[in-house]
C-alpha cells in the first residue's frame, strides 16, 4: 500500500470512528431526552430541588377564661454528624474537650469524660446521626449552640436539630380524659376535645420547594408548589381549672381515704348545661390515682337510689301517687316472686309518706309505690320514663359517651321482678353525666340542658363559630312535680340520708345512692365479698341553684360504702369551695346577714368589694378616691381602709384574691411565683420592701 492510500485509510478510521462516537451521544442525548427525562428530571429534582412539608400549628385547648389546657410546644431532637464534610480535624481536635463539658451541663446522663468517649467511639464508627438527647426544649438548644465545635453549624460542626411539637398540658392531669389526645397508629385512638375537634385544631400543612446550594445549605425559593401552611384553630371550652383543681383533689382524697378503685365527679352551670369540672380517677399500678378512663361520659351502670327521683316523679307526674300519701314499709322487707327487697334499716320503717320514703331513700317504700300503681300496666310507667328522655343518649361534643337502657316490657330481658327492681335503681343502666343531666333539669325548673364542654371555636383570639345552649327538651315534667321533686331533694339533706351535708351557710338539695356492682356471671357477689358503687347527686344552693354537681365512688373497700359519707363529702367539699370564692359575686341572699355573719370581705379592688357588700347589704364605709383598699369587720360594720401604693416598694398583697395580687404586683413590675390556693396569707419578700423591678414576688395562699 502506498504512503497516499494508506494515509487515506487512516483517516477515513478517524472519520468514521469520530462519526460514530458522534451518532452514538446524539443517539444518549435523544434518548435521555425523550424515552428517560423522567427518570432523570426526577433525580435532579431530588438532588437540585425538593419539596418539603411545612407542618401546621395545631390550635390550643383554652379553658373558660383563655387558661392554656393543651398547647403544642416545639422541642427539638439533637443529632450530630461526627462525619460532617465540612468539620475540620483541627475544630475537632480544640473542642470536643469544651463540647463534652457543655454536653455534661446542659444535658448530663454523662461526665465530661464520658461525652467525650461516646463521641469520640460515634466519630470512630463514622455515626452520621449520633443521637445526643430527644425533647429538647428552644432554650436548651440555643445554649447548645453556643457551645465548641456546635457553634461552627451543622455542616461543619455536626449539630443536626429536628424539629418536632409536643402536646402539653401545663395544668398535669386536671380533666386529661376529657381534653384528651390523639394516638393515630395502626390502633389509633382519638380521645376527648382533641379527639372530637381534630379537624378544627390540625389546621392544614403547607409545603415549600427548595433549591440545594453549593455546599449543601438548601434556599427556600418561590415557586407554584409552594402552600403556606394554615395553623389550627383554637378551641374554647367551658373547663374552669379552679373548680377543676377543687373537684379532682376532693376526689382523690376520699378516693384514697377508702380504697376506691375508681370515681368520677362533675360539676354543671345550672342554667347553662357547661361542665366546670370533670374529674376521673383510677388507682393505678404504681399505687396512685390518675385519669386512666372518662368514667362519668363512659360508664354506663345500674345508679341504684339515685334513679328514685325519676321513678316517683313518673308516678306523680300521672298523679297516681303524691308526696302526702302513706304507704306501709312494715319491717323492711318485701317479697316480689322469688326476690326480696329490704330496707337499710333491718327493723324497717313502719309507715311514711312518699317525701319521707325518698328522704329516707326506702326500698321497699319505693318499690312497693311503683309495683302497686303500675303492675297491671308497666309501659305506662316506662313511657313516663321515656318522655323524661332517660332512654336517650345526651349526644355530647365528645366521643365515648355510654348508652342508657330501660328496659321495655315485653323486651326478651324484661321479668316479673323488672319492674320493682328498676324503681330503685337496678336493671336499668345509665352513666353518670346522663344522671346529673337529669337533675340538672330539675334544678332548673324543669328544662333539660344538653352537658356542653365547648363554647366557641376561635382564631387569633376572635370567635369564628360559637356553640350555643342546647336545651333538650324543655320541661321533663309539670311545675307541680318539679317543685315537688325539689321538697322531696331538698329534705334528703335536712333530714334524710344526707343530713352530714347540712350546714348553716347554704342548702344543699341532692340524693344519696348506694349500689351493689353486678360482676357478669357471679352476680353481686364474688365469694363473700360485694363490691358497691356510691354516689351523691344535687344542686346548690337548694333556693337558687347555679350549679349541680354528682359524684360518684366505685368499689371503696374500707368497710365504708354509703353515698352520703363516700361520695357525699366530696360532693361537699366542691360546693364549699364554689361558694367561698364564687358566691358572693354569683349568690344572691341576705341570709348571711341575717344571722349576723359578717362575710370576710379581704383584702383587694375597692369596686369589687365595694359591690359585694352593697349586695350582700352589708354595712361598710368606703374611702373615696382609692383603687385598692383592706377591710375590717367592726360590729355590723365592715370598714375599708386605704392600701397605700409606693413606687419601688413591694405593695402589700395579703388577704388579696390570687387575681388582684397578680394583677397588682404585675403592674407595678414584678414577676409572681404563687403556691396553694384561696387568698393570700404570706408574701416574699414582705410588703414595704424595696425591690427591684422585674424580680420574683412569692406567695403563699391559704389551703
Amino acid at each position: 500500500m502506498s504512503v497516499r492510500d494508506e494515509i487515506v485509510w487512516r483517516t477515513g478510521v478517524v472519520y468514521i470512528t469520530i462519526a460514530t462516537v458522534a451518532i452514538v451521544i446524539v443517539a444518549r442525548i435523544l434518548f435521555l431526552q425523550t424515552i428517560q427525562h423522567g427518570k432523570w428530571a426526577a433525580m435532579a429534582e431530588r438532588y437540585v430541588y425538593n419539596t418539603t412539608e411545612v407542618p401546621a400549628n395545631r390550635g390550643d385547648i383554652l379553658a373558660h377564661d383563655g387558661r392554656i389546657l393543651a398547647s403544642s410546644v416545639p422541642h427539638y431532637t439533637i443529632y450530630m454528624d461526627t462525619r460532617s464534610t465540612g468539620m475540620s480535624s483541627e475544630t475537632w481536635n480544640k473542642g470536643i474537650d469544651g463540647l463534652s463539658a457543655g454536653l455534661a451541663r446542659l444535658i448530663g446522663g454523662h461526665s465530661a469524660a464520658g461525652w467525650k468517649s461516646v463521641i469520640t467511639e460515634a466519630r470512630r464508627r463514622g455515626d452520621r446521626y449520633f443521637l445526643i438527647k430527644r425533647r429538647v426544649e428552644y432554650e436548651t438548644l440555643k445554649k447548645l449552640k453556643e457551645l465548641p465545635v456546635f457553634r461552627e453549624g451543622r455542616f461543619r460542626g455536626g449539630l443536626v436539630a429536628q424539629p418536632e411539637n409536643i402536646r402539653i398540658r401545663p395544668n398535669s392531669e386536671l380533666a386529661a380524659r376529657t381534653i384528651g389526645y390523639l394516638n393515630l397508629g395502626d390502633e389509633g385512638n382519638e380521645v376527648g376535645i382533641e379527639g372530637s375537634f381534630d379537624e378544627e385544631l390540625a389546621g392544614r400543612n403547607g409545603k415549600v420547594v427548595r433549591q440545594r446550594l453549593a455546599g449543601g445549605d438548601w434556599l427556600t425559593i418561590n415557586d407554584a408548589g409552594t402552600v403556606t401552611s394554615k395553623d389550627g384553630n383554637d378551641i374554647l371550652t367551658t373547663i374552669d381549672v379552679d373548680l377543676q383543681d377543687v373537684a379532682t383533689s376532693a376526689l382523690r382524697t376520699q378516693l384514697k381515704k377508702h380504697n376506691a378503685h375508681h370515681g368520677c365527679a362533675v360539676v354543671m352551670e345550672v342554667r347553662t348545661g357547661d361542665i366546670r369540672a370533670i374529674a376521673n380517677l383510677e388507682l393505678g399500678e404504681d399505687g396512685n390515682y390518675h385519669e386512666l378512663y372518662n368514667y362519668a361520659v363512659g360508664e354506663s351502670t345500674e345508679p341504684g337510689s339515685t334513679f328514685k327521683l325519676p321513678a316517683l316523679m313518673a308516678a306523680m307526674e300521672d298523679g297516681v301517687i303524691d308526696t302526702g300519701d302513706i304507704v306501709d314499709t312494715g319491717d323492711g322487707k318485701i317479697k316480689f316472686y322469688d326476690r326480696i327487697i329490704r330496707d337499710t334499716r333491718e327493723e324497717g320503717y313502719g309507715s311514711l309518706t312518699v317525701k319521707e320514703v325518698f328522704e329516707k331513700s326506702s326500698n321497699v317504700g319505693t318499690s312497693k309505690l311503683i309495683w302497686d300503681n303500675y303492675k297491671d300496666d308497666p309501659k305506662a310507667w316506662v313511657n313516663r320514663l321515656y318522655a323524661m328522655k332517660l332512654n336517650e343518649k345526651l349526644n355530647i361534643q365528645i366521643k365515648g359517651e355510654g348508652t342508657p337502657l330501660i328496659k321495655y316490657p315485653g323486651e326478651k330481658l324484661w321479668s316479673g321482678i323488672s319492674l320493682p327492681m328498676m324503681s330503685y335503681g337496678y336493671e336499668v343502666q345509665l352513666t353518670p353525666l346522663q344522671i346529673l343531666t337529669f337533675y340538672n333539669a330539675v334544678a332548673n325548673d324543669g328544662r333539660m340542658m344538653k352537658p356542653r364542654f365547648v363554647t366557641a371555636v376561635m382564631k387569633n383570639g376572635k370567635v369564628i363559630r360559637r356553640f350555643e345552649t342546647d336545651v333538650i327538651i324543655n320541661s321533663i315534667a309539670s311545675r307541680s312535680t318539679i317543685k315537688k321533686a325539689k321538697a322531696m331533694m331538698e329534705g334528703v339533706v335536712e333530714k334524710g340520708t344526707a343530713m352530714n351535708l347540712k350546714n348553716s351557710h347554704y342548702r344543699i338539695a341532692g340524693k344519696t345512692g348506694t349500689a351493689q356492682i353486678a360482676r357478669g356471671r357471679t352476680g353481686y357477689r364474688s365469694g363473700q365479698r360485694i363490691s358497691y358503687q356510691a354516689s351523691f347527686v344535687g344542686y346548690f344552693p337548694a333556693e337558687n341553684p347555679l350549679y349541680s354537681c354528682i359524684v360518684v365512688v366505685n368499689a371503696p373497700s374500707n368497710g365504708v360504702y354509703y353515698g352520703n359519707v363516700v361520695a357525699g363529702n366530696v360532693f361537699r367539699e366542691i360546693a364549699d369551695k364554689l361558694y367561698a370564692t364564687n358566691f358572693f359575686r354569683d349568690f344572691r341572699s341576705t341570709e348571711l346577714v341575717a344571722e349576723g355573719n359578717i362575710p370576710e370581705a379581704g383584702n383587694g379592688y375597692s369596686a369589687d368589694i365595694h359591690r359585694v357588700l352593697s349586695e350582700l347589704r352589708v354595712k361598710h364605709k368606703r374611702p373615696s378616691g382609692t383603687d385598692w383598699v383592706a377591710t375590717r369587720e367592726s360590729g355590723d360594720t365592715v370598714n375599708l381602709r386605704v392600701l397605700n401604693i409606693k413606687s419601688g416598694l413591694v405593695p402589700d398583697v395579703r388577704g388579696m384574691t390570687l387575681r388582684d395580687a397578680i394583677f397588682l404586683l404585675e403592674n407595678s413590675g414584678y414577676k409572681v411565683r404563687f403556691n396553694g390556693r384561696g387568698r393570700v396569707r404570706r408574701q416574699s419578700p414582705e410588703h414595704g420592701a424595696r425591690y427591684y423591678e422585674g424580680q420574683v414576688v412569692s406567695l403563699d395562699m391559704n389551703m
